[in-house]
C-alpha cells in the first residue's frame, strides 16, 4: 500500500508541469517560441496588399517568409484555412500596465506628485503582471503606449509589447515625455470659471511652461558646454527633448489650443506629435501644413460641444487623414484597451474607411513611433508580431484564434476566458444534492 502511495505521489511530481501548462482550447499556458508555419491563410500585410491562400514562417522570432506555396519541414505547422493574418495592432496611448483597479488608488502608478516631472519613467512602473494585459492581447491588441498622467510634464511615456517578465523585456523601442499643453477651454460642462478667470489661467500656464522650457534651453547650452552642472534630474529629461533626441507628446484638445500649439512647437523647433486633438477636424489643414503626427482618441466619446453632431468624435480621424494628416489612434484606457478594434472600427464607418483605419492602428503607429522597421506590417525580416482571425477584427463577431508576440505563440487565455469556461457549466450547480 505504502509503495502505492510513494507511486501515486511520483506519478503527481512528475505530471505536475504538464498540469501547470494546461492547455485552453489547444494553447499552453506559457507563451513559448519555435519555428511556426501558418498556412492558407489570407495575409493582410497592410503595406504590400493581401495574399489569398497565403503563408507566413516565423522562426527566432522574425517573420522569414511570406508569400504561397512555402515549406518547412521542421515546423509546427498550424492550418489557418478560411482564417486571416493581421499584424498585431497597436493601441497609440492607454494607461495599460499602470493600473489594475482605477476605483483603487494603491492600484494605480501612472501619476507623480508635482507639475514638472518629465523624468518619471513609465516604463518601469509597468506591471508585466497586470490581468487586464492578457485580456488585451488575446483581442489582438500586441503593443501599446504606457502614457503617465498629471501635470504639465507627467513624465516619459514608453511603448510596449504585451509579453514578458520584467519592463525591460516589454520594451518595443520608443520613448516620449508628455506635455499636457496649457488649455483655454473650459474642463467639462460642470466648469463654472469665469471667461476672465479661464483666460488669466490660460496665460499663467502658458508662461510657466516658456519659463520651464527656457531652463532646459539654458541646461542643454551648459552641457554642449561641458559645464560642470548639479543633479537636476528634470532638465536632464527636458534636455533631451531640446537637442532632439526625445519627441514631445503634446496633449491638446481644443481647436484654438491646437492652433497655439503648433505655433509654440515650431517657434521652439521641437520633434512633436499631437495626442487627443479631440477637435483636430475644425483645423485639420493647420495640422497638416505643420507636417504634424496625430494621435487621436478615444473614438467611443461624446462631441466636444452642445452644437456639434453627435458623430464629431467618430468622423474627426477620418477628415484629419482626409486633409494630409498621418492619424494614429488610440483607446485612452486601462482596462478596456482591448477595445482599440472597435474604436479603429468607429472611424472606418464613419469616413476613413477601413484600409486607412487599420493603418491607423498599425503602420501608421509603428512610423509615427519610428519602429516601422520592425512592426506595423506583415514583412520578411520583421518582428513575429501578429494575430489570426476569423474575420474583419473591427467586427464584433470576429473571434482572434492565435497571437504571436515577438515570435512568441501567446497563450489565448485569460481571466474573462477562465471565468467564462468555469462558469458555463458550474459544477457544484445550484442544487445541492
Amino acid at each position: 500500500m505504502k509503495d502505492m502511495k510513494k507511486l501515486l505521489y511520483s506519478l503527481i511530481l512528475a505530471l505536475l508541469p504538464i498540469l501547470v501548462q494546461a492547455q485552453f482550447d489547444g494553447e499552453f499556458v506559457k507563451p513559448r517560441t519555435g519555428k511556426f508555419l501558418l498556412q492558407n491563410a489570407t495575409v493582410v500585410t497592410v503595406t504590400k496588399g493581401n495574399i489569398e491562400n497565403g503563408s507566413v514562417l516565423i522562426e527566432n522570432g522574425k517573420i522569414l517568409a511570406v508569400g504561397k506555396n512555402i515549406q518547412a519541414n521542421d515546423a509546427e505547422v498550424i492550418d489557418c484555412s478560411g482564417q486571416f493574418i493581421y499584424p498585431g495592432m497597436m493601441d497609440a496611448g492607454s494607461r495599460l500596465g499602470l493600473v489594475e483597479v482605477n476605483s483603487l488608488p494603491e492600484t494605480q502608478d501612472y501619476a507623480e506628485i508635482g507639475q514638472v516631472t518629465p523624468n518619471m519613467q513609465a516604463l518601469v512602473a509597468v506591471n508585466p503582471n497586470s490581468v487586464a494585459i492578457p485580456v488585451t492581447r488575446v483581442s489582438g491588441v500586441t503593443t501599446t503606449l504606457a502614457v503617465p498622467s498629471g501635470g504639465l510634464f507627467p513624465g516619459t511615456a514608453a511603448l510596449i509589447n504585451l509579453n514578458g517578465y520584467t519592463p525591460d523585456q516589454m520594451y518595443a523601442g520608443f520613448k516620449g515625455v508628455v506635455l499636457n499643453f496649457p488649455s483655454s477651454a473650459r474642463r467639462s460642462t460642470w466648469d463654472r470659471r469665469s471667461d476672465e478667470d479661464i483666460k488669466k489661467e490660460a496665460e499663467a500656464a502658458q508662461k510657466t511652461l516658456n519659463e520651464i522650457w527656457g531652463r532646459a534651453e539654458t541646461y542643454h547650452q551648459l552641457q554642449k558646454a561641458k559645464a560642470e552642472l548639479q543633479y537636476y534630474p528634470e532638465m536632464e529629461q527636458l534636455s533631451k527633448v531640446v537637442a532632439g533626441e526625445l519627441p514631445l507628446l503634446v496633449e491638446v484638445n481644443a481647436a484654438t489650443d491646437i492652433l497655439s500649439a503648433i505655433e509654440w512647437i515650431q517657434s521652439k523647433n521641437a520633434k512633436a506629435i499631437l495626442m487627443g486633438v479631440a477637435e483636430g477636424w475644425r483645423v485639420a489643414d493647420k495640422i497638416a501644413a505643420a507636417g504634424l503626427p496625430v494621435i487621436v482618441g478615444p473614438m467611443l466619446s461624446i462631441p466636444t460641444r452642445q452644437s456639434d453632431r453627435y458623430d464629431a468624435a467618430y468622423t474627426n480621424p477620418g477628415k484629419m487623414a482626409k486633409a494630409g494628416v498621418k492619424v494614429v489612434i488610440r483607446s485612452n484606457d486601462a482596462e478596456n484597451t482591448r477595445n482599440l478594434p472597435f474604436n479603429a472600427g468607429f472611424a472606418a464607418a464613419y469616413g476613413m474607411g477601413k484600409e486607412e483605419a487599420l493603418k491607423a492602428i498599425t503602420i501608421n503607429a509603428a512610423e509615427v513611433f519610428g519602429v516601422a522597421d520592425k512592426m506595423g506590417s506583415i514583412e520578411v525580416g520583421k518582428d513575429a508580431t501578429l494575430f489570426v482571425s476569423t474575420g474583419d477584427p473591427f467586427e464584433t463577431k470576429s473571434q482572434i484564434l492565435h497571437v504571436f508576440i515577438d515570435g512568441y505563440r501567446v497563450p489565448m487565455s485569460s481571466r474573462h476566458i477562465k471565468l467564462y469556461q468555469e462558469f458555463l457549466e458550474r459544477s457544484p450547480g445550484l442544487e445541492k444534492n
